[in-house]
């Protein structure tokens, strides 16, 4: 089907209701709510899931009973929303390691002044929105052109959601049930605590044959849904570099390395004050001179730098697979921009998109802010310009490679970790070829990085949305518009939802640990990830040897023929994330199994909109927003009290013990695994003849 047979659902002559106020107020409300979730899923499994299906399935449901929306204004609600689950994936990936850069002379990382609410505003609304305006020139080239050749298979998706739901498409049933699913589990697990969180089986250190061996597992529906939706192949490769992580490598490091050693390390680390302080990682006891939990200690001193290690090799490598690629929509798109639109004849509405002059003068804007702002890292407003004009470079290159890559295996599998890796690399290593080393120019690196992660990410978002856009008949200059209050309005949220999350426990207080970011519940790998490198590189400070391991690690699975930045991230993540996520890629595996014996055939996008799918999406949303929920009233001390004072976990532990508790538990998690099962096995109404 050649581009200039291709007719949209809805024809360029029809005149219908879209850029309205409620459509942009609905977008906006799902990109504040997705976001605030992708924060949160982000910070524990750094993993994320695409909010585009989700959000459409929710506009036609909400949009067109309760608000008279039309497909076109659905599809605005879908893009407005969407721009908040990828800025907010971009923010968390990288904008977090300003707490884990090099310490200054009071010990405190140095870059932690420049983690506040403003900055992180700041910077989100900036990659979002340079991300949607490098966007504008390449939508004619990669949406139109390339129809055929780039399916954008979410983007395609929602373009079928949007059409089923004009024609009666009952997606939303399966995952608003997911979603109330996931709720009534969270109650009972975060505010009740009937269900335990984490039930966890621990060798001692004593143990001489496999002593501080850890198998643990948060089971929370967010994590079995995201499981399902990622498929058996990936969460088994993500659950086995976990398994290396805490089945073999901590044992064998505990086996073999005095505690003392281990505490050094924590604390060359910053990771505990001295030898003679008590708590820290692992909680250590300068009495006894031993950890209250060795395999966290080591989790923390040697296995998070391998895990490093083996993440940015991994990413590297992904990168260096994709440069053809890169090449190809890098030659296809800068040719698009010097053909120039013939003269004379209207341009349709599906044709019409913002200025270009808009694109040429938003980007220098963006550079002359950079340079005026006192909240951007630098020391002159020569800098700040230079850190500006990286971010343009780098932002343009960036966004055209990803719009490609997620046109053709999609968004799920846009390698952003690697373009953030080679944009910080690629910025450290011109900040030292201009003399600018040590730790001063640590944030003003993690800020040209940061962008960039957040403009790819947002940049593949919004090319899923214009396919939408372009397959149901949109107004593309509406879509942009859309994209760049979706980008400012979500923002506001993501950077708040950041800071309650990294609000210490009181145990966590008491154990001298003043972030919950960077601690095993909210882990933060490619944060952690980015300010190691600018370390490495700036300040020639890193444990090479460690960091070396992984990077063979990586090797090593990608000669063995596995895609190795799954593993990685599996090898840096707690086993207690990734044992849950292979759970529900196991479950995802057995409805597949079943449904190839009884020989049902189905289309990528037929499985994308199944019934299981859609039950793990509401489980995702769910779980996820109950996380925030949880986190933002725990913060007051007088109702983080009153939650505590209904818990059950005192009883159930008395009546039951330690171990029938966590049984009972994982018997809960079990009967959540069966119903998302039984409904995955359910048949779906077909999308043919949409």
């Amino acid at each position: 089907m050649s581009d200039n047979k291709f007719k949209p659902f809805v024809a360029p002559e029809v005149k219908m209701k879209e850029l309205t106020l409620k459509s942009i107020l609905l977008g906006c409300l799902a990109g504040v709510i997705f976001g605030a979730a992708t924060v949160y899923l982000a910070l524990k499994a750094g993993l994320t899931v695409s909010a585009s299906i989700p959000i459409a399935v929710i506009a036609i449901t909400l949009g067109r009973k309760f608000f008279k929306t039309t497909i076109l204004e659905n599809n605005i609600i879908q893009t407005t929303g969407s721009a908040g689950e990828s800025i907010a994936a971009g923010v968390v990936f990288t904008l977090p390691g300003f707490l884990f850069l090099s310490a200054n002379e009071m010990g405190v990382s140095g870059g932690e002044s420049y983690f506040d609410y403003l900055t992180i505003l700041i910077l989100a609304i900036f990659g979002g929105i340079l991300g949607t305006l490098m966007m504008i020139p390449l939508r004619r080239s990669l949406i139109v052109k390339e129809h055929d050749t780039l399916p954008y298979p979410e983007g395609t998706a929602c373009g079928s959601v949007l059409k089923a739901g004009e024609k009666g498409g009952e997606f939303a049933k399966t995952a608003f049930m997911g979603l109330g699913f996931a709720l009534v589990y969270a109650i009972l697990q975060r505010v009740l605590h009937v269900i335990v969180e984490t039930p966890t089986f621990l060798t001692k250190q004593a143990n001489k044959v496999f002593p501080s061996a850890r198998l643990s597992g948060d089971i929370t529906p967010e994590y079995l849904g995201v499981g399902y939706i990622i498929g058996p192949r990936i969460a088994g490769v993500l659950v086995a570099g976990g398994v290396l992580s805490w089945l073999c490598l901590i044992p064998l490091l505990a086996s073999v390395v005095p505690g003392e050693v281990i505490a050094s390390q924590l604390v060359k680390l910053g990771l505990l004050a001295s030898l003679d302080t008590p708590g820290g990682s692992g909680n250590w006891d300068p009495l006894t001179r031993t950890f209250g939990n060795y395999s966290g200690a080591i989790y923390q001193a040697y296995v998070k730098q391998i895990g490093a290690g083996a993440v940015a090799a991994g990413g590297i490598i992904t990168l260096i697979k994709t440069i053809p690629t890169i090449i190809s929509s890098f030659k296809d798109s800068i040719g698009s921009l010097k053909e120039k639109q013939e003269g004379g004849a209207e341009v349709p509405r599906t044709e019409r998109d913002i200025s270009f002059k808009f694109v040429i003068f938003g980007s220098l804007a963006l550079i002359v802010l950079m340079a005026l702002l006192p909240q951007i890292p630098g020391e002159s407003i020569w800098n700040k310009l230079l850190i500006g004009l990286l971010v343009v470079i780098f932002g343009a290159f960036f966004v055209t490679v990803s719009s490609r890559i997620v046109g053709l295996i999609g968004s799920s599998n846009n390698p952003i970790s690697g373009m953030t890796i080679a944009t910080i690399m690629g910025t450290c290593l011109i900040f030292m070829a201009v003399g600018w080393t040590g730790k001063v120019y640590e944030p003003m690196a993690l800020v040209v990085g940061g962008m960039i992660c957040i403009a790819a990410a947002n940049a593949g978002a919004t090319s899923q949305d214009l396919k939408s856009g372009y397959i149901v008949g949109a107004t593309p200059k509406n879509q942009q518009i859309a994209l760049f209050i979706g980008a400012i309005v979500s923002s506001l949220v993501i950077g708040w939802t950041v800071h309650i999350l990294d609000t210490p426990t009181t145990e966590m207080v008491q154990n001298g640990i003043h972030h919950a970011i960077g601690t095993e519940k909210l882990a933060a790998p490619q944060a952690t990830l980015m300010a190691t490198l600018i370390k490495g590189i700036q300040g020639n400070n890193l444990d090479w040897q460690f960091v070396l391991v992984g990077v063979f690690i990586a090797i090593t699975l990608e000669l063995c023929g596995i895609k190795s930045l799954s593993f990685a991230v599996g090898v840096y993540l707690p086993l207690a994330t990734t044992l849950p996520i292979f759970v529900g890629g196991a479950i995802r595996g057995l409805v597949e199994w079943k449904q190839k014996r009884s020989g049902i055939k189905q289309t990528a996008e037929e499985e994308e909109l199944g019934k299981g799918n859609l039950f793990a999406t509401g489980l995702v949303a769910g779980g996820a927003v109950a996380g925030v929920l949880v986190a933002v009233l725990s913060v007051n001390e007088n109702v983080a009290a009153s939650l505590q004072s209904i818990s059950a976990e005192h009883g159930l532990s008395n009546v039951l013990g330690d171990g029938g508790y966590q049984v009972l538990g994982v018997l809960f998690f079990a009967v959540m695994g069966y119903v998302l099962y039984r409904i995955g096995r359910q048949k779906q109404a077909p999308i043919d003849n949409i």
